[in-house]
């Protein structure tokens, strides 16, 4: 049985440019197309959610006022390629951002970000989500910052629904490339309190389809033999 929802850490588009004597850019540009590639897998192979952290709010504000410049052009092209996209309305895909974006994006981003999520707030049979400008500990502190407005005792269920991710399901699977098996800043806590965790030596723009068969298939062991 496949997971129901996939979260995704893309590591490692820098250093796979790096390695190729490529600007960090070429890597970024590189990563987008393995997203994309893996989306097509995802819905092929009928997962319903998947979710992928497109930048942290560090990346945002130490990262070269160049790189990020970059960044967002990047973006901006990757969802107006999301906003008239085949594989998007077909499949009937909502897509989501969630993350302090509109904190710091440019107007013509957030603009497209906010017609994107608009289009497709109805559908229901896929669910991409997109965590940018993100830390999961400053979405656990606004969540608990909420809770104190509130007069009734605050459950698990109640805490869920404050956090910015309380309408994803608990994540299954979260797939991390680039080598370094580490967590990081606190990335859908709450989410993935009970997922399996699978961490790979490929960088992000080398995986396809191939490594994202090899993510599902030890899942799914994992699971035969957790219940066995």
């Amino acid at each position: 049985m496949h997971p129901h929802h996939i979260a995704i850490i893309p590591d490692g588009n820098r250093r796979w440019a790096q390695e190729k004597g490529l600007k960090n850019s070429d890597g970024h540009t590189e990563g987008v197309r393995s997203l994309r590639t893996i989306l097509d897998e995802a819905i092929a192979q009928g997962v319903t959610y998947l979710s992928a952290w497109g930048t942290s709010r560090d990346n945002v504000l130490k990262r070269s006022v160049n790189e990020v410049r970059f960044l967002f052009k990047l973006f901006l092209e990757h969802f107006n390629d999301l906003l008239t996209s085949e594989t998007i309305t077909k499949n009937q895909v909502r897509v989501r951002v969630i993350g302090e974006w509109r904190d710091y994006f440019p107007a013509k981003l957030k603009k497209t970000i906010d017609e994107l999520q608009e289009k497709t707030k109805k559908f229901s049979r896929h669910h991409l989500t997109f965590l940018m400008a993100y830390d999961g500990r400053r979405e656990m502190l606004a969540a608990i910052n909420e809770a104190r407005k509130i007069s009734q005792p605050v459950n698990e269920k109640v805490l869920r629904k404050l956090m910015w991710t309380g309408e994803l399901p608990p994540v299954d699977l979260v797939i991390r490339t680039g080598g370094e098996p580490h967590w990081s800043s606190g990335f859908m806590m709450w989410n993935t309190a009970d997922a399996e965790f699978y961490f790979t030596r490929d960088l992000w723009p080398d995986f396809k389809e191939k490594q994202f068969a090899a993510a599902l298939a030890e899942f799914e062991k994992r699971r035969r033999m957790g219940g066995g």
